[in-house]
């Protein structure tokens, strides 16, 4: 049988104020255990939240990059449920009316070796408070239990089932991450838990337009465990399908020593909840003047920027759409364009998604931490644009600049000079290396003029050797050219 595999991801990203979503303890990232919990976190008794209007602007920002609908009154309600690490005995979240409702999110996914853009709906995106954390380890046999997180301000930011494959999970992921990151409203970091995913995923026939039993996996902290918990429950699935067994909805967690996922508790519903309406919390107004305000003060969004940088610097969408997927890759690609001209865009682009791209993977880097300045990798580009290096010198240069690890400006220039790599463009030198190159293949000489064309590409390499790569490719075909009539 034939399986179609449906997915939706919920988000919680931690919001970049500098206290909580409810009280003035602080949020610092890791604090001495239950330093950052005050009466308000801890629930004692008499206390009441004061919502933080910072975490709301940050949500209204997040409602308008992503084109959705912002509630002009939106409710906190209680999410009740019991565990040792969550004071209140309940959680304050949104639910029937959420601050963000709607809105999509585009991305570049690669299926079956080809860039397709995907776009994926958004169901909502809500505020809520984080819970503490349950300590498992060294306390001889018990747990302890910190509540420095207990009210950190979460954002959590659920998408309709629109992915098929954990390939489009993990774009759709990367893309929030960069776009929470873009706006500045989250500081991504997934280790520190600023940014983690849970995985809702089923399984169905191929042409069923009913869903599957979806089961949920909680806490993924990186792009490579969603990828491998989405597969592995995938697998799972479909084999107990398959043998005759019945998926039944519930939480799992994904061990990734084991590469499997193991049930942690039956899947709730929002019955199980008893979510009401919060009594210390008015409702949530929001203002037609304040969604303005703060969409003033929004910086260039992905969108605008790609469009600009077609029509600016005459790239191709998908050119534009990389090179916006991080705002940092953005920053870094204007600034070489600044600084090398507008002609060498295309050059840079090309580059920036070849080589560049291809070095920060291996190195395991962002762009921003990129040994290579903007303006030094612009003085690259214009040696090739003025003919001093070949492409494929050029490649030896950029390599030299990024482990020389150097802030000076003329570093491409000083490399050129102290390895000897400028290219030879003089009609002498070359005449002379292209006729050693003849006098020494005389048979392909002779294969060229009975036709064999390859011969030529063969004497074009001896002689690209012979000048150690540096001869003028250009030019060095055409004087081939004249010189063997």
């Amino acid at each position: 049988m034939q399986w179609e595999v449906v997915i939706g991801l919920e988000t919680h990203a931690q919001l970049t104020t500098e206290s909580k979503i409810f009280s003035g303890a602080p949020i610092k990232f890791g604090a001495e255990a239950n330093t950052q919990a005050c009466p308000v976190d801890l629930a004692l008794p008499g206390v009441l939240p004061v919502l933080n209007r910072g975490a709301v602007e940050r949500a209204i920002q997040f409602g308008l990059a992503i084109g959705a609908t912002i509630s002009p009154a939106s409710v906190f309600a209680r999410k009740n449920y019991f565990y040792p690490d969550l004071p209140k005995g309940y959680q304050i979240s949104q639910f029937e009316l959420p601050v963000v409702q709607g809105g999509t999110l585009s991305f570049v996914v690669e299926k079956d070796g080809k860039a397709e853009l995907k776009t994926v709906q958004l169901t909502r995106a809500h505020l809520e408070e984080d819970a503490g954390k349950s300590l498992h380890e060294d306390y001889q046999g018990m747990t302890g239990i910190d509540l420095n997180r207990a009210g950190t301000p979460l954002l959590e930011i659920v998408t309709e089932p629109d992915m098929r494959s954990a390939a489009e999970a993990v774009a759709y992921a990367k893309a929030l991450h960069s776009l929470v990151m873009w706006l500045d409203i989250c500081d991504g970091n997934m280790q520190e838990g600023s940014f983690r995913c849970d995985a809702n995923v089923s399984v169905r026939p191929v042409g069923q337009a009913e869903y599957g039993t979806r089961c949920e996996i909680k806490n993924l902290n990186s792009f490579r465990f969603l990828e491998e918990a989405i597969n592995v429950e995938i697998r799972r699935q479909i084999e107990l399908i398959e043998d005759g067994g019945r998926v039944v909805q519930e939480t799992r967690l994904y061990d990734p020593d084991k590469k499997e996922t193991r049930s942690m508790r039956s899947k709730e519903d929002a019955m199980d909840y008893r979510y009401f309406p919060d009594p210390d919390l008015l409702p949530l107004m929001i203002s037609q003047d304040w969604i303005a305000r703060v969409k003033a003060s929004l910086p260039e969004l992905p969108g605008a920027m790609r469009e600009r940088f077609v029509n600016d610097y005459q790239l191709s969408e998908y050119d534009a759409m990389v090179l916006t997927q991080s705002k940092a890759m953005a920053t870094y690609f204007e600034a070489v364009v600044t600084a090398a001209g507008r002609e060498q865009a295309k050059p840079a682009a090309n580059w920036l998604m070849g080589d560049v791209a291809s070095t920060l993977n291996r190195e395991g880097i962002d762009i921003s931490a990129s040994p290579v300045a903007a303006n030094q990798f612009a003085l690259l580009l214009s040696r090739i644009a003025d003919g001093t290096l070949s492409n494929k010198i050029a490649k030896e240069v950029f390599a030299a600049m990024w482990e020389a690890k150097s802030a000076s400006a003329a570093l491409a220039d000083e490399l050129i000079e102290s390895k000897g790599l400028k290219q030879i463009s003089d009609s002498g030198a070359l005449e002379k290396i292209i006729d050693e190159v003849l006098a020494a293949n005389a048979k392909s000489v002779e294969e060229f003029r009975a036709g064999k064309e390859k011969a030529f590409n063969a004497l074009i390499g001896q002689a690209m050797k012979a000048s150690r790569g540096k001869a003028n490719p250009a030019q060095l075909t055409e004087l081939l050219k004249q010189k063997l009539g």
